[in-house]
């Protein structure tokens, strides 16, 4: 995933700034399994693939949404912008988080019922890691792109040959 972020987004700060939201995810992933009472299992780790994916989906969203704020609508680089860029992208984070957790529900809700029991840790673990990943990057991720985003951004920003990220 790195590879891919960084020659998207040609920083290693940006990239790394969105890849923090893996282990903001995990927390709540291993907190669920724990509260569960479910064993770290094959489905268990379907689920963190999945739930690690839609993470970085979230954080792409947003960084990519305050460049193009910047790039496009001719923002400049303050809190006004990153305020604006993260509740405009706050909407599809939520539809998304809300959308997996009700297509989730009946797996972990119905655990004992046949043919969910293999399911069932997935669940847990995208819906868990979903809640604190959705809430610890609403405020973390702003503040990481104010403290140390500055200066990729200013370098994409002059580079014309970047189109809108």
């Amino acid at each position: 995933m790195f590879v891919v972020l960084f020659s998207r987004y040609k920083s290693v700060v940006l990239s790394a700034m969105i890849m923090v939201n893996i282990p903001l995810a995990l927390v709540g992933a291993v907190l669920g399994l724990w509260i569960s009472g479910q064993p770290l299992s094959v489905a268990a780790l379907v689920g963190f693939i999945t739930l690690a994916g839609i993470s970085v989906r979230n954080g792409i969203l947003k960084v990519s949404h305050y460049i193009n704020l910047m790039r496009m609508e001719g923002e400049n680089f303050d809190h006004k912008m990153i305020l604006r860029g993260s509740l405009e992208r706050l909407a599809p984070v939520l539809m998304t988080a809300l959308v997996t957790a009700f297509a989730l529900a009946p797996l972990l809700f119905e655990a004992e019922r046949p043919g969910t029991e293999i399911l069932h840790p997935v669940a847990v673990v995208i819906f868990a890691g979903l809640i604190s990943s959705t809430l610890l990057d609403t405020f973390l991720t702003p503040a990481m792109f104010w403290l140390f985003g500055r200066k990729d951004v200013e370098r994409l920003m002059a580079d014309r040959d970047v189109g809108a990220l």
